[in-house]
Order: structure tokens, then sequence, then C-alpha cells
């Protein structure tokens, strides 16, 4: 479950304070898929941070699987694509793909090889595995950082603009990935401009300079 309490984050700049978020409250509940729409600027990528733990509210409270968020959690707990990627530039996208599960040490019995292989497939870079992620395109680096972001099966899952290097074809393909992920039962959050991922959603919220209509 995911659930913020009346979030604020504000920074501060040489022109005075500027607010990103003024008071957001969602929640997001096991097995649901909700997008997060709103113009470029509204805070979408502000509240993925703060969610995920890579950043603090300024105030108010946020919770994941029941536990107030302090410092990051562990991919199984909740994993996140966010608009950089994040991909490490010395591993291959299939030691990317893996290494949630390889950090996991409740799960490094696993048939890593296999799961890795069968997600790199399904989204169309099965080919791709052995390369480093600066030797291929910027939409295979964001599937091979989808892959990451369910390999593992987390309980929260957090996107921002997942599709937004992907082509008519493989868009489809993310969507249908992250979708599986919420009737895994996951608590999936996606920021997207994409009308296709809102299609797919159970539900949708719309932010607007910093809060949620």
């Amino acid at each position: 479950m995911i659930i913020a309490k009346d979030v604020h984050r504000s920074f501060e700049h040489p022109s005075g304070t500027v607010a990103v978020l003024r008071g957001v409250d969602l929640e997001v509940q096991p097995g649901e898929l909700v997008t997060l729409a709103g113009p470029s600027g509204s805070g979408k990528s502000a509240l993925i941070t703060l969610l995920c733990g890579f950043d603090q509210p300024t105030s108010g409270k946020v919770e994941l699987c029941g536990q107030s968020l302090g410092t990051p959690p562990s991919w199984r707990t909740c994993a996140v694509l966010p608009q950089s990627l994040g991909l490490a530039g010395e591993l291959t996208l299939a030691e990317n793909v893996a290494l949630p599960l390889r950090l996991d040490p409740a799960r490094r019995g696993e048939p890593v090889v296999k799961a890795v292989a069968a997600l790199l497939a399904e989204l169309g870079i099965e080919d791709l595995g052995d390369r480093y992620p600066a030797e291929v395109s910027f939409g295979q680096q964001q599937r091979a950082a989808l892959a990451r972001a369910v390999i593992a099966g987390p309980k929260v899952l957090l996107a921002d603009e997942p599709t937004a290097h992907l082509d008519h074809h493989t868009a489809p393909i993310a969507v249908r990935v992250l979708r599986r992920a919420a009737d895994a039962g996951a608590a999936v959050l996606i920021a997207t401009h994409h009308d296709l991922v809102h299609e797919a959603a159970d539900r949708t919220l719309v932010l607007s300079e910093g809060r949620i209509d």
C-alpha cells in the first residue's frame, strides 16, 4: 500500500521559497494500478521521488506497506523506474536486471538467469543482455530498467514516464508488464502523459500546481 498524508515539498531559491507539492493526499491499494496525470512542472516527478524515499517531504507523512518511510526501502518492498532510469553503466543489461534478485539474500537461490532471460525476451531485448547501457538506445535501456523494476515482484512499484522512449510497438508490451505487476498484488503508481497507460489504469489522479484535484 502507498499512502501520502498532507505531503508538502518546497525548495529554497535565491528568488524565494518554491513550493512544488502543496498538501498531497493519496492512497494506492495492493493490486491497484493508478496513474498520475498533470502538466510538466506540476510535481509528478517530485512526488514519485518522495514516495520511493529518494527525497524527504518538507512536511507530511509517507507510508509504504504500513511503515513510515525513512531511508529508501529494499527492491522487494518498493521498486522504482525513474525517468533517469538509473542503470549501472558498468553492468550489462542482464546484470542490471538481475541486480534486485542478487542483492536479496532470500532470493539468491532462485534461477536468476532464466528469470532475466524471460523478461528480456518479453520486452524484445533478449539479444541485448550482454551489452552495456551505453551500447543500446534509450528506449532499450528503458525496457531493461522496467525489467529490473518488476523482476523481484515488489509490493510497491513506482514508475515515472515508463513509456516516454518507447514506440507504438513496444509501449503496449511495457504497459502489459506494469498491469501484470498490479494484477499480481503490487500497488502500482505511474506518472505518465501517455493515454495508453491511463487506459490500463484502475483510476487516474490529476496533479495540478502541487495538489491532487
